[in-house]
């Protein structure tokens, strides 16, 4: 009996040691960019880099990318990224991120990709939408300024 208890206490030791992969923040609540935030970093880059299960500390963000002005030269802080279900802002809305005074946006909020979403990115005085589904939240994996360019509105 005395080794079965032992064994226990260890592997209980153990357990309490091992870092969680939860997509939540220490205080269990689900973690979304915000208008004026200013907590992001690393603007233009593949946030999913990082932001991926098994990617350290970095909370696991299912949508997350910059949106730039017209000129593509500075983050614009000013817009709001929309998921709908169909093309240029029809069928239903699903989703809506606000991008933070960085000009990236993020949530760690379950997304359901099923026969894929349409991005739309509402600025001060425009929105811009993609005609083809997404079935990715990594937007910056492609709207990197090489691939295609970069999000943008006014």
């Amino acid at each position: 009996m005395k080794q079965k208890s032992i064994t226990l206490f260890a592997l209980m030791a153990l357990l309490a040691t091992m870092q969680s992969c939860s997509t939540e923040d220490e205080y269990g609540s689900i973690k979304d960019s915000t208008t004026g935030s200013s907590e992001s970093h690393n603007m233009g880059q593949n946030c999913m880099n990082c932001h991926k299960p098994g990617g350290g500390e970095a909370p696991v963000w299912k949508v997350a990318g910059t949106v730039y002005n017209q000129a593509l030269t500075v983050v614009n802080p000013n817009a709001t990224v929309k998921l709908y279900t169909g093309p240029n802002e029809t069928g239903t809305l699903k989703y809506t991120i606000q991008v933070d005074a960085k000009g990236n946006f993020y949530t760690t909020s379950a997304i359901d990709f099923t026969g894929g979403l349409y991005p739309s990115v509402t600025g001060a005085t425009s929105t811009y939408s993609m005609s083809t589904p997404i079935e990715s939240g990594a937007c910056n994996s492609c709207h990197n300024a090489v691939a295609t360019n970069r999000i943008w509105t006014n």
